[in-house]
């Protein structure tokens, strides 16, 4: 699952270059740490305009929900869509096919379990750039106030060979596409088995990781500062294989 990323810092590469909004300094303030359950905004390029930042609240809403209650429900529901699921469920068989878009992230956040205890670790790229996340979107009316709400779901996949000692109970993570796949993601003429072929975990090998304080799950202090990334080791938890 995803439910914790990082948007800190978006250092795109020449390899996937995309057009920033003159909002995005004052808007990307503070974004160390944001958790899908609060339906934060996220920074995501769209098959809408693939060249472009543009910001989409993190909780799916299918177009046919009917009232304001029902998406409220709904999008607590749909934070990740299963790269395995995705084709057949309801609440995301459309927006595969036509409404794709990438969620860049400075990393995320998952949990190991050892000894019956969790502990958090911070996921990265190993070249310190971004992660360019799969994921899909829809835009919503709610039909008692006009309002139009752009909203996103992010696709995991089966873990890696290091996720799946991280997150060591459901063995899941993001789905986290490579340039050539992510160019190839946000066009909308692709057709089910061209979406399929890109849906595969990135290898091991690009991903860095280690272990963080507990701020991270904290309920009274705030997480949302950069030293939430800052590395803690615990001498009780085995080191990870390689």
């Amino acid at each position: 699952m995803c439910y914790h990323i990082n948007q800190s810092s978006l250092d795109f590469d020449e390899g996937f270059k995309v057009t920033v909004p003159e909002y995005y300094a004052k808007e990307n303030g503070g974004r160390y740490h944001l958790n899908g359950f609060a339906h934060p905004m996220l920074w995501a390029i769209a098959s809408d305009k693939p060249g472009e930042l543009q910001q989409m609240e993190w909780g799916l809403i299918p177009f046919w929900v009917k009232s304001a209650q029902q998406a409220s429900d709904i999008a607590t529901k749909t934070l990740n869509a299963k790269s395995e699921t995705i084709f057949e469920l309801p609440s995301f068989r459309a927006a595969i096919l036509k409404r794709r878009c990438i969620i860049p992230v400075s990393g995320f956040y998952e949990w190991r379990h050892f000894k019956k205890k969790t502990y958090p670790y911070f996921i990265y790229p190993e070249d310190h750039k971004v992660y360019l996340m799969a994921g899909i979107w829809e835009e919503w009316t709610d039909k008692e106030t006009g309002e139009i709400r752009k909203t996103c779901s992010i696709i995991t996949t089966a873990a890696n060979s290091m996720m799946e000692q991280i997150h060591n109970t459901k063995k899941r993570m993001p789905l986290i596409l490579d340039r050539s796949n992510a160019h190839k993601w946000v066009n909308s003429g692709l057709v089910k088995e061209e979406i399929e072929n890109t849906m595969s975990p990135i290898e091991a090998s690009k991903m860095s990781s280690h272990t963080i304080s507990r701020l991270v799950t904290s309920r009274t202090e705030n997480s949302n500062i950069e030293d939430v990334v800052k590395q803690q080791i615990f001498e009780e938890l085995p080191p990870l294989v390689s």
